[in-house]
């Protein structure tokens, strides 16, 4: 059986390289007796960020921390997810993805303000829709971004704890989109 399970998961990767693209990473791995996928954009190396695989694997987007800091412990984080299309078919649309992403913001914190704000540009020149949501009071401070692959949807999210630390991750965010191929 354990044989079985490891030509399977040498199958899939074969299969998933095939297919992909250059610019999401796919991932397959064992784990609780089956085969967990992971779709995120690849994202450049940013000096003073380093890649957080194990919170990357347990959020299931490319979770990105300041050197010296975990995911969990730092102040400020940047991730980003791919969204397979086949596995959200109600979402028709990357401004129904967005609207809906919204509406869970404010579903969560009535309060909070939500704004559009300039759109960061990918290294080819692709303008990704950006909103922050901004507590009242207590709440992260965050810039997310929206964009669209062929068979993803994809996202991109800067979260601070506070003002301060969203102000200073704010430009190493913007340097991710723009090197994102």
């Amino acid at each position: 059986m354990k044989r079985l399970i490891t030509t399977c998961f040498f199958l899939l990767v074969i299969l998933l390289s095939a297919t992909a693209n250059a610019e999401i990473e796919k991932i397959v791995v064992p784990c609780e007796q089956k085969m967990c996928f992971y779709w995120w954009p690849k994202l450049a190396v940013i000096k003073g960020w380093h890649h957080e695989r194990d919170f990357s694997y347990h959020y299931g987007v490319n979770a990105q921390a300041p050197d010296g800091y975990t995911f969990a412990n730092a102040e400020s984080v940047i991730y980003a997810k791919a969204l397979y299309k086949p596995t959200i078919p109600e979402t028709k649309s990357l401004e129904m993805l967005i609207s809906k992403d919204k509406n869970d913001f404010i579903s969560r914190d009535p309060n909070i303000i939500v704004s559009e704000v300039d759109a960061p540009k990918t290294k080819d020149d692709r303008a990704l829709k950006s909103f922050t949501f901004i507590p009242k009071e207590k709440g992260n401070w965050e810039q997310v971004s929206y964009g669209e692959e062929e068979e993803f949807y994809l996202i991109f999210t800067v979260s601070s704890r506070t003002k301060e630390g969203f102000a200073k991750a704010l430009g190493v965010y913007k340097q991710f989109i723009s090197q994102y191929p």
